[in-house]
């Protein structure tokens, strides 16, 4: 149950418990601002992060300001921007903890817990601003000294209607709209309240050459001589292209975090994975349990692999295809499984499926790659119209050991490379470390 004293007094309390050697007993008024550092020392704050801190404490006031006098209005227009700007950030700076979060609380916490489940998550719900509330009571990132009895009760698992996921790009390309259409409207309301003397007009046109036509000559002229002095540069060579190989794709270990069933497809599983992304990658989150970066990943695993089998499991995984949004959610990687290879017209995904099985000491994000085909960088992302993945998949297979291989032989563009240079046709797919990825039981299988 949620404190329900007043905001302030309920703030002041909430930070006397939890952060006894940044604020001080004795103080009776909070200087909100200035406590972050003091809370979060281990942290450093740019100027504009501090302006933004002032913000959201500006707009935290005038919500409670509004829930004081009842503003129905105001109160949901304040709640429908907290709520949007959450959709795409763990806290309100994106990822790093600030005082504006802990304020948010003390003044949202009473008010969620008095919401009906369809106001929390329904269709027009407020799906992020209830996520944040569970974060900052529970999440280590804060650490809040809030008894288990005032704490909001929130099921994370009853969610009545997903809203589809904010794309990053898309938000920062709206509000760049929105502000050129603001600064374009300001522009149309400035009214010029004079003109210029007869006599500056009259100035001006005298300092003009005397001969109109002696200025375009000359003009013309220096142009003429400027662009004869100006050498044509050579365009530079574009770089060699990189030689066809596997290594093109970027296969690490990752480790499933938690898996769920995806909530308006029955044949897929959304993941949450640590693929060992640094911090603010693109197609990344920060995983609110855990505080790890993480990507979000749709499998069509559902009926396949058990869902218990899906969970806190590493796994070896795709990271340079293209994402794509699959029901409503985007899903920024994909899983590798095994299946047994079937003849041209059979269903190839009647199964049965098991999933590629990293060593056990793997690290998240360690990468993975086939011997043999080492050498270069993966691709950032994979361009679809090379067909890239669609070229060195069918090489991808399972030997009689159960080990995952690459089979060079099954890779038209390679086969006769391979041949010449008296390489092993076949490579295994190990990790920088050495170890051997694995099936449990499927040999000579298709590996997607």
């Amino acid at each position: 149950m949620a404190t329900a004293s007043a905001p302030e007094s309920s703030l002041l309390s909430l930070l006397y418990r939890s952060y006894p050697a940044a604020i001080s007993p004795d103080a009776t008024e909070l200087d909100l601002f200035h406590a972050t550092p003091k809370i979060f020392p281990h942290n450093s704050y740019s100027e504009a992060e501090e302006a933004d801190i002032k913000q959201w404490l500006g707009t935290i006031s005038g919500l409670s300001a509004a829930l004081g006098k009842d503003d129905k209005q105001a109160v949901a227009a304040i709640l429908a921007n907290l709520n949007t700007h959450l959709a795409t950030r763990t806290t309100f700076l994106g990822g790093k903890p600030s005082v504006a979060d802990i304020a948010a609380y003390a003044v949202l916490a009473p008010l969620v817990e008095k919401w009906t489940p369809e106001e929390r998550t329904g269709e027009n719900g407020y799906h992020h601003i209830v996520r944040h509330i569970d974060f900052v009571q529970n999440g280590s990132l804060f650490s809040l000294k809030i008894p288990d009895e005032e704490k909001v009760a929130i099921d994370v698992d009853d969610v009545r209607f997903v809203p589809k996921p904010v794309d990053p790009k898309e938000e920062k390309e709206r509000k760049k709209k929105e502000k050129a259409e603001a600064q374009a409207a300001a522009k149309e309301k400035t009214v010029v309240v004079g003109q210029p003397k007869a006599e500056t007009v009259k100035d001006t046109v005298h300092e003009a050459p005397e001969s109109t036509t002696e200025a375009p000559a000359a003009a013309k002229k220096e142009k003429k001589e400027k662009k004869e002095k100006k050498e044509k540069q050579p365009k530079a060579a574009p770089p060699p292209a990189a030689p066809p190989s596997p290594s093109l794709i970027d296969l690490r270990v990752g480790h499933i975090l938690r898996a769920i069933n995806h909530p308006n497809a029955d044949s897929l599983y959304v993941s949450t994975i640590d693929c060992g992304d640094a911090p603010g990658s693109e197609n990344t989150t920060q995983d609110e349990a855990t505080g790890k970066t993480v990507r979000t990943v749709c499998s069509g695993l559902n009926g396949l692999v058990p869902l218990e089998e899906m969970q806190g499991r590493k796994v070896v995984v795709v990271c340079n295809l293209k994402p794509v949004t699959m029901r409503g959610i985007k899903s920024a990687a994909m899983v590798l499984a095994a299946s047994p290879r079937v003849a041209e017209g059979e269903d190839s995904h009647a199964g049965p499926v098991e999933l590629v099985n990293p060593p056990a000491d793997a690290q998240a994000g360690e990468r993975v790659f086939f011997e043999g085909w080492s050498e270069g960088e993966p691709e950032k992302v994979l361009n679809p119209k090379k067909k890239i993945w669609e070229t060195f998949q069918p090489g991808f297979t399972t030997t009689d050991n159960l080990e995952v291989a690459f089979d060079s032989t099954q890779v038209p563009i390679l086969a006769e490379e391979v041949s010449a240079a008296g390489k092993n046709p076949v490579g295994r797919l190990v990790t920088q470390a050495g170890g051997v990825c694995t099936v449990k039981s499927l040999k000579g299988a298709t590996v997607r």
